[in-house]
């Protein structure tokens, strides 16, 4: 923790350097005066949440609001300063700190409402964004506390407070390219109130299983000091582009995701996706039994058919996770952006596993020219390597059907006013151990989620 501080010291002593320094730099540059302008923006949010597990086993409720609060700051015309306060408050629904009496385990989804390290804390606030960023025609440079959605690191928007980072961010955007780049130092992982370095982050969620089917230890022993992340984004043709992005995390793994997408006609897109993990240097810890990244590689293929017609958006996405190694990336950084992800579970944890996920998304008019809404219906069937067999399936998921309903409400007269409603289903399928530890909080439970987000 002592390095840790004075890392944070470090880099805010050179944020604010930078923030003396360009303007005058600037000023020394062009002496044109610039009108200064601020721009203050945000979000309320007010989020309920719901679990019905199987039986007699332990339901849950909680009740949060909350949200953030964003300052930008023009000091020339190519320079900005930002800061934003996320911030989330218990409403005290239901004590989740009481678990579940027959598997002695706490609520999954709901614990996340909130600081999910500490969760008598009753309201988190956190400075997550602190950013001064320079413009340049096509280029934008960021330094500073930031929020950047990547297929790897991203917000995920299912909780309260995001994913948030620190570190350096590039972007060059031109007509058919984007390039970009980051150097990152430290992570505030979803649900948490503060900002840790890259290894400290790994574990602060849920660790699973090692191979020898005993709980992970990884927690507080993986030693990674930074992140480099790369994406080139390109327009072969008109029709056919490519995604791609690296992701080199300091003595653990890197992570190549490559993307191609073709457009056959109006109405009809082609999406594929490979994901390639090997493990760098130790993997996180030079002992087998503290190791993060306990494999050489691992392998993700994807293929998804799109369709679009007056009736609506129907997709049909597959995933294969090759046997030869687990998909692993930290669920603290965001969700998987994976074809087959669909709300409230993933595939990380787990290799030789298929996924097939039908999709289709509608949007409709309701009460007239007052309310629209969208809708999107996911069915998926995924199927898992064996529960008792730890080194396929780190977290012990079986088999499952996974039916969610998204619904996205807007109300033209209140323009700013965005509630969203979800509502997902999880059936337990094929045979495994009678032993609720295998389903509790995974499958067989109904889950709701009822959001209301005023954006200004």
């Amino acid at each position: 923790r002592i390095r840790y501080y004075q890392n944070e010291i470090g880099f805010m002593r050179i944020l604010l350097v930078l923030l003396i320094c360009l303007p005058i730099f600037s000023m020394a540059q062009d002496t044109v005066a610039v009108k200064k302008k601020g721009i203050l923006s945000g979000q309320w949010r007010t989020y309920y949440m719901m679990t019905s597990n199987k039986g007699e086993l332990k339901d849950f409720n909680a009740l949060a609001t909350g949200g953030k609060l964003k300052y930008r700051y023009n000091l020339l015309e190519n320079l900005e300063i930002g800061a934003a306060l996320y911030n989330s408050t218990n409403l005290g629904l239901q004590d989740l700190t009481i678990p579940d009496a027959t598997t002695g385990r706490i609520s999954r989804y709901e614990e996340g409402l909130f600081d999910r390290l500490d969760l008598e804390n009753d309201a988190i606030f956190l400075l997550g964004e602190l950013y001064a960023k320079y413009t340049l025609k096509n280029h934008a440079f960021t330094l500073g506390r930031i929020k950047i959605n990547t297929p790897l690191i991203n917000p995920e928007d299912g909780r309260m407070i995001p994913t948030l980072v620190q570190g350096f961010w590039y972007n060059y955007k031109a007509s058919k390219s984007t390039i970009q780049f980051g150097l990152l130092n430290e992570i505030a992982p979803r649900s948490t109130g503060e900002f840790y370095g890259i290894g400290e982050s790994i574990g602060t969620y849920p660790v699973g299983r090692n191979k020898l089917g005993t709980a992970s230890q990884y927690a507080d022993n993986t030693v990674s000091d930074y992140i480099l992340m790369a994406n080139v984004d390109f327009e072969v043709t008109d029709d056919f582009n490519v995604k791609i992005w690296n992701q080199y995390v300091d003595n653990i793994f890197n992570s190549v995701y490559i993307k191609p997408s073709f457009k056959i006609s109006e109405s009809v897109l082609i999406e594929g996706e490979w994901l390639h993990q090997n493990k760098i240097r130790d993997g996180g810890n030079p002992l087998d039994s503290l190791r993060y990244f306990n494999q050489n590689t691992a392998d993700v293929l994807g293929l998804k058919i799109g369709y679009k017609s007056n009736g609506g958006l129907w997709s049909l996405a597959y995933n294969r996770t090759l046997p030869q190694g687990q998909f692993l990336s930290p669920r603290e950084w965001g969700r998987e952006d994976l074809f087959s992800f669909q709300k409230r579970e993933r595939s990380e944890g787990s290799a030789n596993n298929h996924a097939l996920v039908l999709n289709y998304k509608k949007e409709f008019e309701v009460l007239k020219e007052n309310l629209n809404l969208m809708s999107i219906i996911s069915i998926g069937k995924h199927w898992k390597p064996e529960v008792t067999d730890a080194v396929l399936n780190k977290y012990a998921m079986p088999d499952y059907t996974h039916i969610n309903l998204d619904i996205f409400f807007n109300i033209k007269k209140i323009k700013h006013l965005k509630p969203e409603l979800l509502i997902t289903s999880k059936i337990g399928n094929g045979d495994f151990p009678d032993n609720p530890n295998f389903y509790f909080n995974k499958v067989d439970l109904f889950h709701l989620d009822f959001i209301i987000n005023y954006n200004f």
